[in-house]
């Protein structure tokens, strides 16, 4: 990983769309400073498109879309993703893959329960019922930490029963769809900007910090991690290739400067 500030110059002058997973990555223990919205705020005005790219849950997520300066949102590790209409004031939403919806919550939740009943330390993450397409489970946010060994048997539970997994900072997600960071992503191109990501190779970028951002380290073509990054970085396939000095928030607040520098 390069420092952040070998970020290309022509990259930092033409960037349109700008896709940021949300916790550790935005937040800092657990808080969305001021600095970085007021970052958020800052990088729409000079023209580039924000969109957050989460774990969270679809009804945690749909605020995101509403009220912060983004041009929508993409939540559940892809599963779900909001549209800002054209006025900017409403959003709606569309699914990776509808069946999830109907189909497989009630198997998701039996999974659950097992995980649960294998590693009592862990506790659902918070508001299960705005969870749309998965379902997740708290492994560092108001439990734990939990060890790694722990978290490998909640990921081992769901994956032996045929699910998706994938580990943030703080959640273990797991679904039955064939979805993820990135393919939530490529949908939302197609469905919000009229194009395909691929369009957007040269002037799209993806910052992130945990194992769950993997797809989109590996699938944009330039990728930042902030600096907590480091503690997953031997765990990714395809590390992310630029890094910030500061950790979450601040990382992020990192990158706008330098993005922001480039462009007056």
């Amino acid at each position: 990983m390069h420092p952040v500030t070998d970020l290309p110059l022509p990259l930092r002058r033409r960037l349109r769309l700008l896709f940021t997973d949300v916790d550790d990555t935005l937040t800092t223990d657990g808080r969305l400073h001021a600095a970085t919205y007021a970052a958020l705020e800052r990088l729409a005005a000079a023209g580039i498109a924000i969109v957050p790219v989460t774990g969270r849950n679809a009804g945690w997520t749909s605020a995101i879309a509403t009220h912060w300066p983004v041009a929508g949102a993409i939540a559940e590790n892809g599963g779900v993703w909001f549209v800002r209409d054209q006025d900017g004031r409403r959003t709606t939403h569309r699914y990776a893959d509808a069946a999830t919806i109907t189909g497989h919550k009630a198997r998701l939740t039996e999974l659950a329960e097992q995980a649960l009943a294998a590693v009592p330390a862990a506790a659902p993450a918070g508001n299960p019922a705005f969870h749309e397409t998965d379902v997740a489970l708290d492994h560092a946010e108001n439990v734990g930490p939990l060890t790694d060994d722990e978290v490998a048997t909640l990921v081992g539970v769901f994956e032996d029963a045929g699910a998706r997994t994938a580990v943030s900072s703080i959640h273990v997600h797991a679904w039955l769809g064939d979805f993820d960071k990135l393919v939530g992503t490529q949908c939302f191109a197609r469905d919000a900007l009229g194009q395909d990501l691929d369009a957007f190779r040269g002037t799209s970028l993806f910052v992130g910090d945990s194992l769950n951002d993997a797809p989109l380290f590996a699938g944009i073509g330039a990728s930042v991690g902030v600096a907590n990054v480091a503690r997953v970085a031997d765990r990714l396939p395809v590390p992310p290739g630029y890094v910030t000095q500061s950790a979450g928030g601040a990382g992020f607040v990192e990158l706008a400067e330098l993005i922001l520098a480039a462009r007056r």
